[in-house]
């Protein structure tokens, strides 16, 4: 195989590689604010129960 092609291939798992690492990242960030900070339930909001 030519040598600028598995330059290219190596190149472009690196790529992949920060993606997905990004990704992952920012999912973890995520479930951390989850976490942090749960939403809150809205009392006043009427619970739908056919009652008219």
């Amino acid at each position: 195989m030519s040598l600028n092609f598995l330059a290219s291939l190596r190149v472009m798992g690196l790529g992949m590689l920060g993606i997905f690492s990004v990704a992952v990242v920012l999912m973890l960030i995520m479930m951390l604010l989850t976490k942090l900070f749960p939403a809150k339930k809205d009392e006043n909001k009427k619970e739908e129960t056919g009652k008219e």
